[in-house]
This record gives structure tokens, sequence and C-alpha cells, in this order.
């Protein structure tokens, strides 16, 4: 018999208090809580008593269940083996955090990134027309390509690390989400407490990182709300035919942002841009299935911008002898 918690414990209770320790152990956790001492209970920040996947809670329980149990009819000590294997399992792998909790979809882990999922797309329209595309290669970052969930916040910084990846359609130099945020506040364009947080980016902050990190340089352009793109197709024709590379491109009314790749012009008025769009979740197979779900795609400008919202472009060009040799 052991005591444990104040009182005498059974062996046989034991062996099913450390049966139900291995399944809690099999089950994800639920969101850490902030906890906070009242009176004399830990409590969660929204008042309720701290649950048992809490970390406090959690060292609480496994500090019971390791103490060394007196065995029946005799002076030996030791830990019951089931036990035992339950705190070195909890102790290599303390399970999932953040928002991986029941019913959330914990983030896929790192995946190989696709490179230049734009070809083999049709071009759009019904005759002939002045088509042109960016030159060099890129990879095609999207939510939770590193592992890391972004939903809902993360879309300004998968197109910023689209840009920093060309013209060689490589990894090597491109910043992580958490080096873009220091960055930022290191610059003092953010202030502090920006590092970590979820707050969005946009062109601008573009701009400024592609500068820091030594990637391509990147061109603010300025479109007035009302205007929609209709009048920056022949800039944006002239950028692409010129040996140009992604644009980045953002508003306020219209907040997503998103990479422009192309632009086609005719017959007549019609005029489409390809876009590439970085809100896809999930392990994609190749650039087949990316185009045939949309996710990089000609859309025809009218439909595809609001002309309610204010838009900034971020163009980006060579600007190293590297960079031009890439696109030969």
């Amino acid at each position: 018999m052991s005591r444990t918690e104040g009182r005498v414990r059974e062996p046989s209770e034991l062996a099913d208090l450390s049966s139900r320790a291995e399944r809690a152990c099999a089950r994800p956790a639920a969101p850490p809580r902030r906890l906070t001492r009242r009176g004399s209970r830990l409590r969660s920040s929204n008042g309720s008593p701290a649950g048992h996947c809490g970390s406090f809670a959690g060292d609480a329980f496994l500090a019971a269940v390791a103490r060394p149990l007196r065995l029946p009819g005799t002076s030996e000590r030791r830990s019951p083996e089931p036990a035992r294997r339950f705190c070195l399992r909890l102790a290599q792998d303390p399970g999932p955090r953040g928002n991986a909790g029941a019913g959330v979809p914990s983030a896929p882990p790192a995946l190989e990134l696709l490179k230049d999922v734009h070809l083999g797309l049709a071009p759009p329209g019904r005759g002939p027309a002045r088509l042109a595309l960016l030159s060099g290669h890129y990879l095609y970052y999207h939510y939770g390509c590193d592992g890391l969930d972004d939903r809902g916040w993360g879309c300004g910084y998968r197109t910023l690390q689209t840009l920093c990846s060309w013209p060689e359609g490589r990894p090597a130099g491109v910043p992580g989400l958490a080096a873009v945020q220091a960055a930022l506040e290191d610059m003092g364009d953010k202030p502090p407490g920006f590092r970590g947080s979820r707050s969005w980016i946009g062109c601008v902050e573009a701009s400024l990182c592609l500068d820091h990190f030594g990637g391509p340089q990147g061109r603010l352009c300025h479109v007035p709300r009302g205007a929609g793109l209709q009048g920056e197709l022949e800039r944006l024709y002239s950028h692409f035919a010129g040996g140009g590379g992604p644009v980045m491109v953002g508003g306020d009314a219209d907040a997503q942002s998103k990479a422009l790749l192309g632009v086609c012009l005719g017959p007549g008025t019609e005029a489409y841009v390809l876009v590439l769009d970085p809100h896809f979740w999930g392990a994609p197979k190749n650039p087949s299935e990316l185009q045939a779900a949309g996710w990089v795609g000609w859309r025809e400008v009218g439909a595809a911008f609001d002309r309610n919202s204010f838009y900034n472009l971020c163009l980006t060009s060579c600007n190293s002898q590297k960079q031009q040799h890439a696109l030969r």
C-alpha cells in the first residue's frame, strides 16, 4: 500500500491510476491557460479552477504518480513500472500546445515548397493579347508551410517570403515570420511587443524587409480608393516585360495580401492578372492541384479587385549582379 495525497491507496487502485494517466497522455492537450493565484487555489484566467491540462496541474500530477511506493509486507519502496513509463513519456513529449487543442487541426509539419506553380496555365481571353509574365523563379509560401499555424493573419508574411525567394527560387535567405517581426521592431517601424504577435503586415513593411534582409529591390506604388488596378495595367505590363519579379498587392477594404505574377491585356478592353494566393492550408502535391483549385490562376481585373479599396503595390526587381544572373 502507498500513502498518496493524505490517504492509503491499494496497488490495484494505483494500477488503475497509471492506466488513466496513459490514456490522458494520448489525448491532445487543451490550449494552455494563464493561471493566477486566488486565495489558496490556482485558478485560470477565466476564473474557473485550473484544469488537469494546465502546466501547474500537470506538474503536480506527475509528482504524485512518480512518488515512490511502499510495497505491502516489505520495506522496499519503488515506483510502479507503468507510472515510470508514463513519466518518461510526459517528460520527452509533453504533447501539443498553442491552438492545437481538441477540435482544432494542428499545423502541418514543414513542407517541401513547390516552385513556379503557375507553369502550365493556359493564357486567358479569347483572342490575340499582350501577355507578360515574371522572369526568374520563386517558391510558393502559404499558410502553415513551415509548420506554424498562421491562418487569419500570416498572408502578408507568406507573400513577402515568396518575394524573397525570387529570382533564384530557393529558400536560402528567406526570413521566417519571427525574424520579420523582430526586424520590424528593431528598425522602429513597429512598437515593442510586436514580436510574437499575430499582427498583419502589408506592402510597406514588405519593402522595408526586402531591403533589411538583402532580398530583391521593392518599389512601392499607391493606388487611390475607387481606381482599382485598371490604371496600373500598363505599369504592370512594363514591369513584367522588363524582367520584373512578383508584385505584392494589398489594401484596406480588400486586406488580403497576394502576389501578381503576370498581366494579360486584350483583346479589346479585356484585362487579366495572374494571382498567387497564399491562403492555401495543407500540403499541395503538385502545381496542378493548386491551379485546379484556383490558388494560382488568371483573374479578370474588375472582378478580382475592389474599387472601394485603396491598394499598395510592391514591385520587385533585381538589385545585384547575382540576381541578374539568375534571370538568364
